[in-house]
C-alpha cells in the first residue's frame, strides 16, 4: 500500500499487460497513477490472454516489455512501494527476458515429457501400437 500524501516521485513495483515494472510515479488522480518505466521484472507474456497456451489461437499476440520512460497508466491499488536499488533498464530487460525464455523451455520441455507418458499409456491401454 502506497504511503498517504504525496505519491508522485515515488519508486513502485507495478503490473501492466502481463509484465511487472519497476517505475517512478510520475502524477495520479486518486484512481490510477501515471508511473514512468525503470526496470523490468518480468516480460510479459506472449499468445492469446483468453485462450492460454494454445498454440493455435486465431490471434498470437507478441508483447514486448514497455520501454525504458515509457509512461504507462496503472490503478493506484495495483502500485506497491518498492524498496532496494533499481536496477539498470537494459540489464533487467535482459533478465527478464531470459527468464521468460527458460520458463517456455521448461514449459515446452514438460510438455514433451507429458507426450512420452501419454503415449505409454496410450499404448497400455491398447489404444495405440
Amino acid at each position: 500500500m502506497l504511503a498517504e500524501g504525496q505519491i508522485e516521485g515515488q519508486i513502485v513495483k507495478v503490473e501492466h499487460k502481463t509484465g511487472q515494472y519497476i517505475g517512478k510515479i510520475a502524477s495520479a488522480d486518486g484512481r490510477r497513477a501515471l508511473v514512468e518505466i525503470m526496470a523490468v521484472l518480468r516480460h510479459p507474456e506472449q499468445g492469446d490472454l483468453h485462450s492460454a497456451y494454445n498454440p493455435d489461437a486465431p490471434i498470437f499476440h507478441e508483447r514486448r516489455a514497455s520501454a525504458e520512460r515509457e509512461k504507462v497508466w496503472v490503478m493506484l491499488k495495483d502500485a506497491a512501494p518498492f524498496a532496494g536499488d533499481v536496477p539498470d533498464y537494459r540489464d533487467s530487460l535482459a533478465a527478464a527476458w531470459q527468464a521468460e525464455v527458460r520458463r517456455m523451455d521448461r514449459m515446452r520441455r514438460w510438455a514433451e515429457q507429458c507426450l512420452v507418458r501419454l503415449d505409454a499409456v496410450g499404448r497400455d491401454y491398447g489404444l495405440q501400437n
